[in-house]
């Protein structure tokens, strides 16, 4: 692992929500795709990572958040994934929510957006109040939703796909209009511009404007951005930052990393001390 300085332009929006959350998958002018993730929820979480080898059944695959259970990862495949919570959209009948450590287990099996697809459904798994992005390295990508306890599949259409806390199916159900959302199109439409490969620095700060700064609730408690995350998945190039923390950001090179064939977890309240 090594670290690296990771230009991250900080513009908080006026209004917060520390349930919220960004994902976003994007495909260069030359072909390199990235995504990203801002993570907010409450400061005392102890978020982890995990890099768990992959063995003759199972993919090498890395994911990141707390409580034994993946919020958002990538795997040797080049396969990434992430959730967001939203409104009750209703779940189709037969259908119910996951078991165990679901991100870990799509990783684990899935190669493309099209097998991660086939997992949910052979699985019946649905979401209440939630949906999921799936994008693969090659240049798939789709937000899973259940609207009217039906599954609909929003895909890429163009080079570059949002989600935050609406459903995308049916903004009228709530957290719409969304000024993350339109912040971070904005951004990326004008990377669109751009004509060469833009690079994980300036890919990154396409989503800044839909950080969340720390805030205190009436009880003392302190929410915000717990943790973004940003992947080149053509070059699998990973990097985190901690708290909007400067000096608690980590970079890593999946292909090294996954070649390593070690279980590696990292509590991310200790990344400057593991860097």
């Amino acid at each position: 692992m090594n670290r690296v300085f990771f230009v991250f332009v900080i513009c908080c929006l006026l209004t917060a929500d520390l349930k919220a959350c960004s994902v976003v998958y994007y495909r260069d002018a030359v072909g390199k795709i990235y995504v990203a993730n801002n993570e907010d929820y409450w400061y005392d979480t102890n978020a982890k990572l995990y890099v768990i080898p992959g063995t003759n059944k199972k993919n090498a695959r890395l994911w990141y958040g707390w409580d034994g259970f993946a919020q958002g990862g990538v795997n040797a495949q080049g396969l990434f994934f992430d959730g967001a919570v939203t409104p009750d959209g209703g779940i189709p009948s037969g259908y119910g929510a996951p078991k165990g450590n679901l991100g870990d287990d799509i990783l684990a099996t899935c190669a493309s957006v099209d097998e991660a697809v086939t997992f949910l459904e052979t699985k019946k798994i649905a979401l209440r109040n939630g949906h999921m992005m799936f994008g693969d390295r090659h240049g798939n990508a789709v937000v899973v939703e259940w609207v009217d306890s039906r599954r609909v599949l929003n895909y890429i259409a163009g080079n570059k796909l949002i989600m935050t806390n609406f459903l995308l199916a049916d903004p009228t159900r709530g957290n719409y209009p969304c000024m993350r959302y339109y912040a971070i199109h904005e951004k990326l439409s004008m990377l669109d511009k751009d004509t060469t490969a833009i690079g994980l620095g300036r890919f990154g700060n396409a989503i800044s404007p839909a950080v969340q700064q720390p805030q205190t609730d009436a009880s003392g408690r302190v929410g915000g951005t717990l943790y973004s995350t940003f992947i080149n998945i053509t070059d699998m190039e990973f990097v985190i930052v901690y708290k909007l923390e400067g000096k608690q950001v980590l970079k890593l090179n999946l292909n090294e990393q996954f070649r390593q064939r070690k279980r590696f977890t990292l509590s991310l309240k200790n990344l400057e001390l593991n860097r």
